[in-house]
């Protein structure tokens, strides 16, 4: 990953489903100012996003709210179909924002794509948490393994607010 503690966020293109429709914008228009969360994910619905990385989120994102954090977004190489739906399978409501990045635009401006090709995925993201203050990184946590999620997993994250 070539993205650093104290790196500005990179300003590519996102998508959301708002109101059923895909919507583009720019990541930082997205954010916001002000302190939030932002962890990334090889994909919704595989098997460590779904049974540890998302959910413990979800479970945990009062608590990581309580720390000063404004909002919690969640990014993969997904269509923001699928991030939306995901979300709402997990009850993702309005703890975490689904982000998408099917171009991986933010993925590759950051470092963090990871060839999946052997298991039939493509390019996807490596596994990573990162604290952002006013579009600047204080804290970015990634995991040598993508089926690893102890360092970037909202308890680790808690560790470091």
């Amino acid at each position: 990953m070539k993205l650093k503690i104290k790196d500005q966020l990179p300003d590519t293109e996102i998508f959301q489903l708002i109101d059923g429709e895909p919507q583009k914008s720019k990541l930082r228009e997205t954010i916001g100012n002000g302190k939030v969360v932002l962890f990334g994910l090889p994909g919704a619905f595989t098997s460590t996003c779904s049974k540890l990385h998302l959910p413990g989120f979800v479970a945990n994102a009062d608590k990581i709210k309580e720390k000063g954090i404004a909002n919690i977004f969640c990014l993969s190489v997904n269509d923001p179909y699928v991030m939306s739906a995901w979300g709402e399978v997990n009850n993702s409501g309005d703890k975490i924002k689904m982000l998408s990045d099917p171009y991986l635009l933010f993925t590759r401006a950051i470092g963090a794509e990871v060839d999946r090709n052997s298991k039939g995925m493509g390019i996807r993201s490596n596994r990573y948490a990162m604290v952002i203050e006013n579009f600047e990184v204080v804290n970015i946590q990634v995991e040598k393994e993508t089926k690893q999620c102890g360092l970037t997993s909202a308890e680790g994250i808690l560790e470091i607010l």
